[in-house]
């Protein structure tokens, strides 16, 4: 396991002839670097030293920037790092003179500023010694708090990012430093993730672009990010899909099962729902979905196996009715099915059973009560009847907390509740 770095990330703008544009470095190319040759926003890892450029801060201190970005303390080192990185990386400088005016640098000699940025790439003690031999200090407050990212589990490496919206320090020119970036652009939000662009864009890049098309100016962009109250961090989740291992992002309907079914980011889950897969969800849960019909409305329905360590198991929803699926049923079966139950009528009868599983039927003698629990070696598979006679079947596996529910389900998340697996769908937590 490797250990998850804090870093912070500045999302450069300014008001373009068509509109709001922002800053896109692309990075150099790198061996074993995810990030490499990608179109990314200034930004980089926080560094042990950040805390000590706080003395040179103006506009906010650490109690504030820690408030907003809802932390104990150190919230200023974000903004200072964010505010390090875009000097050494594109040459821009949030910070203000002796007499709180904005610091401009199209006035310096190219190499003079090549010795400022060399001496700041040094370590953040140069910046620091930089601001106090100029009478300088970092514009922290013109950075605005926007987003927060977590880079998904099973990466080779992974950040906690905070993204910062700021507008383009006038009287400053963008250049790259020829060693971690190599060139740069100001596109338009929709122009960046347009196909067409070419660019090598990471998920979060591109997310957050498309969220920026949402602005026609800086100002707004800017008063939008000063306005939110509440930001919740964004973790997506790695899942495998036709085109391969990619993000799944919280708005993706299969956003909660990757999280169930692979929360570690290890490999298993589906980004999407493929006719006549099976596919493990837990070792207690086995789905396997039917092939695509003719009849839209029955398409894609899933049959579930439930089952514990004394290899007996229960089958839930074998329908649709078509051989090609009960075929599928029968090759897939973990081991012997001893309960068939249905969330249209309870529990189906021996004839209907043997004809569906053939010899993966076992069979057992039906408890006295049709809700009574089903025991499956460590896991207890609880029918819950109808509340009314026009009402469906569910039934809790209670290992799991999860409801299979049949047609869609409003069940309320509880302390036996936390997630309903429909007749059609993906797994979702309870109340989402």
């Amino acid at each position: 396991m490797r250990p998850i770095r804090r870093a912070a990330s500045v999302i450069v703008m300014r008001d373009g002839a068509e509109g709001l544009e922002v800053l896109l470095l692309r990075r150099a190319e790198k061996a074993n670097d995810q990030n490499s040759g990608a179109a990314v926003f200034p930004g980089g890892v926080l560094d042990p030293a950040d805390p000590r450029l706080h003395a040179c801060c103006r506009g906010l201190d650490d109690v504030a920037a820690s408030a907003r970005l809802g932390v104990v303390e150190g919230g200023l080192d974000f903004h200072v790092a964010a505010v390090r990185e875009c000097f050494e990386e594109a040459g821009l400088l949030f910070a203000t003179d002796t007499d709180g005016r904005p610091v401009v640098l199209d006035h310096l000699a190219p190499e003079e500023l090549d010795r400022l940025r060399a001496a700041a790439d040094e370590g953040t003690d140069a910046l620091l010694t930089i601001c106090d031999a100029r009478g300088w200090h970092l514009a922290v407050d013109r950075l605005v708090y926007c987003t927060h990212w977590l880079t998904p589990p099973g990466m080779p490496r992974r950040f906690d990012t905070r993204f910062f919206v700021a507008a383009l320090p006038a009287r400053q020119e963008v250049r790259p430093d020829g060693r971690e970036t190599v060139e740069h652009l100001w596109l338009r939000p929709a122009d960046a993730i347009d196909a067409r662009a070419g660019l090598k864009l990471m998920n979060v890049t591109r997310v957050i672009l498309s969220d920026l098309r949402a602005f026609a100016t800086v100002a707004d962009c800017l008063a939008h990010a000063r306005a939110l109250r509440e930001i919740r961090m964004v973790m997506p989740r790695l899942a495998d899909g036709p085109t391969g291992r990619r993000p799944v992002n919280i708005d993706e309907p299969a956003y909660d099962e990757v999280g169930f079914v692979d929360p570690d980011g290890a490999g298993g889950a589906r980004a999407t729902l493929e006719p006549g897969l099976a596919m493990q969800l837990s070792p207690r849960i086995w789905r396997v979905t039917a092939a695509d019909r003719s009849d839209t409305e029955r398409a894609g329905l899933h049959s579930y196996f439930v089952g514990g360590s004394d290899g007996a198991w229960a089958l839930i929803d074998p329908l649709p009715d078509d051989e090609t699926h009960w075929a599928r049923l029968r090759a897939t079966a973990p081991g012997p099915v001893r309960w068939m139950l249905s969330t249209t009528t309870g529990r189906l009868d021996d004839a209907d059973a043997r004809r569906i599983l053939g010899t993966a039927w076992q069979g057992a003698p039906d408890p006295a009560a049709p809700d009574a629990p089903i025991e499956l070696g460590d896991a207890t598979l609880q029918p819950l009847a109808p509340a009314s006679p026009l009402g469906t079947w569910r039934f809790l596996l209670r290992e799991d907390r999860l409801l299979f529910c049949g047609a869609a389900d409003a069940s309320q998340a509880t302390g036996d509740i936390a997630w309903r697996a429909p007749a059609q769908g993906f797994i979702r937590r309870v109340g989402e």
